[in-house]
């Protein structure tokens, strides 16, 4: 446990950007809220902030009133950055000099779901681990080769911590919690939010989210796991079946009973979301894409994937 935790609360910077999501927002503050309640102690202080000092649009179309403008001379323990939709747009090669200031500035940065995207900007993340948003993954690591880039709902390397999302923004507040002031208050704040599911950082992002069904039939989940993990190349159902111990009629009862698809069905919508990714984000040509995405032509895949979406690839790309 840190000395500094027990002698005075910790100073947290939480800098939102225009377009970000409300629940990255929560998901960071509300855990050092319900911390300082179970505790009956201030564990944390926290600044919200914005670049402007003006209230942030968020996607929700909801205003986020914030406390302070952005000061890139502020010193603290922990600085957060959340950021969405267009940060490109948002923050300006002289605001990324701000944030590169101040982040020398606090003992601990975090960038949440895009704000890992201002981190690689400003220079900070070279040569570290990091993670982003598993949508925003294969573009990320296209534009930062100089950083390993990993599948993990989060991530720490050296002061710096990454997350894909909101959720993977709760876990990390949950283990910064479980660092500064041990398991029991860290158990005692998930307990408030009926936060039942234990994530260690180094779990992958799913590219399906199964939600309570995972628990109920873990058979499933490593069924889905099996078909995320060989996207490029799609394994035979019979093979899937065989790896999770099942046959396969009871594979496909399984499935219908908890997707309302066939596993082969459910396994070429996984590989068609895995293309639409890269259509949006990337800049593949098709045929890449198709290969990527386990088609052995691109006829196939064009096909497949009007059908699936109601428009062509290129319509979807012209689009974005």
């Amino acid at each position: 446990m840190n000395s500094l935790a027990a002698q005075k609360p910790l100073s947290v910077q939480v800098l939102v950007l225009p377009e970000s999501s409300m629940m990255c927002v929560a998901s960071v503050l509300e855990p050092m809220r319900a911390a300082n309640r179970v505790s009956g102690k201030t564990l944390y202080h926290w600044t919200l902030a914005s670049l402007t000092g003006e209230a942030v649009n968020m996607t929700c179309a909801v205003p986020l009133i914030v406390n302070a403008g952005f000061d890139g001379n502020s010193r603290g323990d922990f600085l957060v950055i959340i950021a969405g939709f267009n940060q490109h747009r948002h923050v300006s090669s002289y605001n990324l000099a701000r944030i590169r200031n101040a982040a020398s500035g606090f003992g601990r940065v975090a960038g949440v779901e895009a704000g890992t995207w201002i981190l690689a900007r400003a220079g900070l993340l070279n040569g570290r681990q990091a993670t982003t948003h598993w949508e925003d993954f294969e573009a990320f690591a296209n534009a930062n080769p100089e950083i390993d880039v990993r599948l993990d709902r989060h991530i720490t390397d050296g002061k710096y911590v990454t997350c894909g999302g909101a959720a993977p923004a709760f876990d990390m507040m949950l283990g910064l919690i479980r660092d500064q002031h041990g398991p029991a208050i860290a158990m005692e704040v998930a307990s408030v939010f009926i936060h039942d599911d234990a994530h260690v950082q180094s779990e992958g992002q799913p590219l399906i989210a199964l939600g309570k069904v995972a628990s109920r039939e873990p058979r499933l989940r490593k069924a889905v796991r099996c078909m995320e993990e060989a996207v490029e190349q799609p394994l035979p159902i019979g093979l899937i079946a065989e790896r999770i111990g099942v046959s396969t009629n009871t594979l496909e009862a399984m499935f219908k009973r908890h997707t309302g698809m066939t596993p082969g069905k459910f396994y070429l919508n996984l590989r068609l979301k895995a293309a639409n990714r890269l259509i949006l984000d990337s800049s593949l040509s098709f045929q890449e894409i198709a290969v990527r995405s386990g088609f052995n032509s691109l006829s196939a895949f064009s096909r497949a994937y009007s059908r699936e979406f109601g428009r062509s690839a290129s319509k979807a790309r012209q689009a974005t």
